[in-house]
């Protein structure tokens, strides 16, 4: 179809496109002091991490009964945050949903971030991390490990090039681009690929996103669901169960959107794109986050329901532990705070405003990473072989200091590459933003 406005407000409109989105790209006082910041806190974390690999792991929490800790529960949070990518690039996209176009390329920046993370939260966990490649060498497909390490790195290669692929347009208007400094142009250049915008290139364009968008829909789904495996493989009490991979896909989903409606929140105000990402944006991804979360609801009463209506013997007492017991309060917590109340919250339009959805989004984040905590811990403090002649601190699982900083440590890494990734590139997509205000040829522009 012929574009009915005039060429020279084309040029004005994307020329405001351009400034808006570009401004924040670069080095600054405030990034700097940012990352100098994360940098000093990762070293310390880093330091304690020496201090595990030089004494042990008896310096963190984990003991005979009780060997994964905070560092698995961890890493099944780091997996689920990291599925936002699909839920929003792929599933929305393929479905049609053309308000993800501002938040998109956030949502990728989050996957990549905590996919890539996730690998070494891994590595926190192993008193010998040198053998990690016999993982690669000696690696047996029987293996859930296997399993896992392999749709991980999967699903991060995909994630990786869903990013970029998208990121060509731009990256070929950036390369013009003269208020950005000459060694960023330069590599925008190389990684822009001699794109011209010619229909061809966007034809393949668009079908190579479309093709990665499919593949990726059941690599995220199988990441999740082979950690799944990892628990429910086993015949312990409260692993032991056949719903674990959709119930762990949904509380994935639900991870997800909150950790991307806390950076929306971020980018819109700190980089000034309120023009971009705005209210009809938050309003449809609280609606996207109730959705998800009655499905997580419903299989959280169903994890306990059925359990809890046959009472055997090891249920009850792992049941009491989590209602009743020592659990309880971080039981009912995250089941209230992280779930419940944000539910009920969200159904309110009022609260689906960028603040209240940023506060609700980090609830639900602190609920969904205590909810993997609930899920790793509890479990290992009912064997079915009772606990006996053993030190009090090996029957009840409490986190240490160096743990805890090894933990904060993961999370910094995640927050370093997704601030990396959003000073080095535009968070907003300046070609798909043009095209949808009727700019059909954003490079022609660019060159003029």
């Amino acid at each position: 179809m012929e574009n009915k406005i005039p060429l020279e407000e084309q040029k004005d409109a994307f020329r405001k496109i351009v400034n808006d989105i570009v401004k924040p790209i670069g080095l600054n006082k405030k990034f700097n002091v940012w990352m100098g910041f994360l940098t000093l806190i990762l070293v310390a974390c880093l330091y304690a991490y020496y201090i595990q690999i030089r004494e042990g792991l008896g310096v963190a929490g984990i003991r005979d009964y009780i060997s994964w800790g905070m560092y698995i529960a961890n890493f099944v949070f780091f997996v689920a945050a990291s599925l936002i990518g699909m839920l929003i690039t792929a599933v929305l996209g393929l479905a049609g949903a053309k308000w993800i176009t501002p938040i998109a390329r956030i949502a990728e920046m989050i996957a990549i971030g905590f996919a890539a993370v996730a690998g070494l939260v891994i590595v926190s966990d192993m008193g010998r991390p040198e053998r990690l490649l016999n993982v690669f060498i000696h690696g047996r497909i029987q293996s859930p490990i296997v399993w896992d390490v392999t749709v991980v790195t999967t699903y991060v290669l995909i994630s990786v090039t869903l990013l970029y692929l998208p990121l060509i347009p731009d990256l070929a208007i950036l390369s013009r681009e003269k208020t950005l400094p000459k060694w960023l142009t330069k590599i925008y250049e190389l990684l822009s690929i001699n794109w011209q915008g010619t229909n061809e290139q966007y034809s393949l364009l668009h079908k190579g996103i479309k093709i990665l968008s499919v593949l990726i829909v059941p690599v995220a789904l199988a990441i999740h669901t082979v950690t799944s495996w990892l628990f429910a493989a086993t015949p312990r009490v409260g692993w032991d169960s056949t719903i674990f991979g959709p119930y762990f896909v949904t509380g994935a989903f639900v991870a997800g959107t909150a950790c991307l409606a806390i950076a929306m929140f971020f980018f819109r105000n700190n980089y000034n794109l309120q023009e971009y990402i705005t209210e009809k944006h938050f309003d449809k991804l609280g609606k996207l986050l109730v959705l998800v979360a009655l499905v997580y609801l419903y299989f959280n009463i169903n994890e306990y329901l059925v359990p809890g209506y046959k009472v055997k013997q090891h249920d009850a007492a792992h049941l009491y532990e989590l209602m009743a017991g020592h659990h309880a309060k971080l039981f009912w917590s995250v089941q209230i705070f992280g779930l419940i109340l944000p539910i009920i919250l969200l159904l309110s339009k009022k609260m689906r405003k960028p603040f209240p959805m940023m506060v609700i989004g980090i609830f639900v984040v602190i609920g969904a990473w205590i909810k993997r905590f609930i899920i790793v811990v509890p479990t290992q403090e009912h064997p079915f072989l009772p606990i006996q002649n053993v030190p009090d601190n090996f029957m009840f699982y409490k986190p240490t200091l160096i743990e805890t900083a090894i933990t904060v440590g993961s999370f910094i890494l995640v927050l370093m590459i997704i601030s990396v990734l959003a000073k080095v590139f535009p968070v907003i997509p300046i070609w798909e933003t043009a095209h949808e205000k009727g700019i059909h040829n954003p490079e022609q522009l660019a060159n003029d």
